[in-house]
């Protein structure tokens, strides 16, 4: 979960990021914050009562702003880890020392952008967490969409949870954007914000995650869930970049299963 996170190989993991149970900071960060952030922004927050307690749980939702990353562990009743860029981890001074404090403070966990074997290795790290019973939140659409549609989801948050058995649970959140919109130096105190957590989907009967037309299938089935909860108008398209130069116009248009 960052402003940049995506549940597709785009990251790689910090050789000291290590699966890891919330610590002293976590805990002291979500006492403080959560309460804060409820008091200012007044979000409305809905289905609480359908995220697990216990055990293994991925939270796939939909992602419209920097602050999804942090509206999420603040309206979770549980705590919640999510990969972040290491950038905001390794600034200098005391405003380096501040963010990485922040973001450890909201259950973040460093990673470098990346591909291949990098981006495996931060899928598996995120396997690693939920094997240890923890809760990770995760963007099937792989980055923040600009114009408020909902785009096609990437098979990296069904393979995972194909691959561990952990439930997902759909989140639609709501107004995000409104409150911090793409380029903005801070949020907005007007704007409210609404957080949706669906029932808990099982997505073993779509089959093993070796399978790519079970990771597709279990994928609609998450997106077909985020839209319900959050009502978007929906791309039909995947949200990548337009393609440059010939040779990537060329993979672009031939039919490959968007990991």
């Amino acid at each position: 979960m960052t402003s940049e996170q995506s549940v597709e190989p785009e990251h790689s993991v910090e050789e000291s990021a290590k699966p890891r149970h919330a610590g002293f900071t976590y805990a002291l960060g979500r006492s403080l914050i959560s309460p804060l952030a409820r008091l200012i922004y007044r979000p409305r927050i809905e289905g609480r009562e359908n995220v697990p307690m216990t055990g293994p749980v991925i939270f796939a939702s939909n992602h419209l702003s920097f602050i999804d990353s942090i509206a999420i562990p603040v309206a979770s009743p549980r705590p919640v880890h999510f990969l972040a860029k290491s950038s905001y981890f390794e600034g200098a001074g005391m405003k380096g020392a501040l963010s990485k404090t922040f973001f450890e403070s909201i259950g973040a966990i460093p990673v470098r952008r990346g591909a291949g074997q990098a981006a495996l290795d931060a899928l598996d790290l995120q396997r690693q967490l939920l094997e240890d019973g923890l809760a990770v939140a995760l963007y099937p659409e792989g980055t923040r969409s600009t114009d408020g549609r909902l785009y096609k989801g990437r098979t990296g948050v069904a393979f995972l949870a194909l691959q561990t058995g952990a439930p997902v649970v759909p989140v639609g959140l709501i107004g995000t954007d409104k409150v911090m919109p793409v380029g903005a130096k801070m949020p907005s105190m007007s704007e409210r914000i609404t957080v949706r957590f669906g029932q808990p989907l099982d997505l073993s009967p779509h089959g093993p995650a070796t399978s790519g037309k079970a990771r597709r299938l279990a994928t609609d089935q998450i997106m077909a869930a985020i839209h319900s909860l959050s009502g978007q108008e929906l791309a039909g398209a995947y949200n990548e970049a337009p393609a440059q130069g010939t040779i990537e116009k060329i993979k672009q248009a031939l039919p490959h299963e968007r990991r």
